[in-house]
């Protein structure tokens, strides 16, 4: 059974960074295809995809985020981080870390962590 657990939220002001961390545990995906990626739900809101990170190396972010986020991902760690800077209000928001392995499609994630709250003080 794949394990994701996310780490690394918590409440910074506005133009502040944070680094979320998702430790992924019951999956060896150093030679697999895979698609992982970071979403978010802020209060009232649906659920958005935030950036995908896939095993060709192809990286997606929402236009929100563009020019402030990275994902990337330690393969010998099985980590994947979403580097969050110049931080805004409206990126406050439970942050999920998702899954999917055997293909590279991240369209639909198979595994999803339990999140971590980002919190953006104006």
């Amino acid at each position: 059974q794949v394990q994701l657990v996310e780490s690394g939220g918590g409440s910074v002001q506005a133009g502040g960074s944070l680094r979320l961390s998702c430790a992924a545990s019951g999956y060896t995906y150093s030679s697999s295809s895979y698609c992982m990626g970071w979403f978010r739900q802020a209060p009232g809101k649906e659920r958005e995809g935030v950036a995908t990170l896939d095993s060709g190396a192809r990286t997606w972010y929402v236009d929100s985020v563009k020019g402030r986020f990275t994902i990337s991902r330690d393969k010998a760690k099985n980590t994947l981080y979403l580097q969050m800077s110049s931080l805004k209000p409206e990126d406050t928001a439970m942050y999920y870390c998702a899954a999917r392995y055997g293909s590279t499609w991240c369209g639909t994630m198979s595994y999803w962590g339990k999140g971590t709250l980002v919190t953006i003080s104006s």
